[in-house]
């Protein structure tokens, strides 16, 4: 008769997790590296108005963010209740428009290739519920620091 034996120790190998940390690792310094903080936190209460055509921002890094508005409850101790500006952190007020805007531009130029000056644009994000007035003077004083390309900042309407 002849013998029959059952094969042992011939079972499929075990995956090596040796590597596991160094691709969780490299994973957490690539989404470090890659992710973009927020510069500023909003002050002033801005409530984007909603449009039926749009363009998509393509380029962000050549983009000035102007917000308009009244400031947040926090800041109306300190601010009062009349709509004001907000340039990156710093919030400015009407009557000041005019000094702080070339001042504003120029920071942001700093940080853009001179090669791509020409192509910053200035985006106004202003609360729907706030006059032209103060629209008005952003707009010149935009125009007198020349800064002649301007989007303004709207959210898709929905149909329904």
């Amino acid at each position: 008769m002849p013998k029959f034996s059952k094969k042992r120790g011939k079972s499929n190998p075990t995956v090596s997790t040796a590597s596991l940390p160094d691709i969780i690792f490299m994973l957490l310094f690539f989404f470090m590296v890659a992710t973009v903080m927020r510069d500023s936190s909003l002050k002033i209460n801005v409530s984007i108005p909603q449009a039926t055509e749009l363009t998509k921002i393509k380029d962000k890094s050549l983009v000035n963010n102007i917000y308009v508005g009244k400031p947040t409850s926090q800041y109306q101790s300190l601010y009062g209740t009349s709509p004001m500006l907000q340039l990156n952190d710093k919030l400015v007020n009407r009557t000041n428009i005019e000094g702080e805007i070339p001042l504003f531009l120029e920071k942001h130029k700093l940080k853009v290739p001179e090669s791509r000056h020409g192509a910053i644009y200035s985006s106004l994000k202003v609360d729907g519920n706030i006059t032209m007035g103060i629209v008005n003077d952003l707009k010149t004083a935009l125009r007198k620091a020349n800064q002649l390309k301007i989007n303004y900042s709207a959210r898709q309407r929905v149909e329904g």
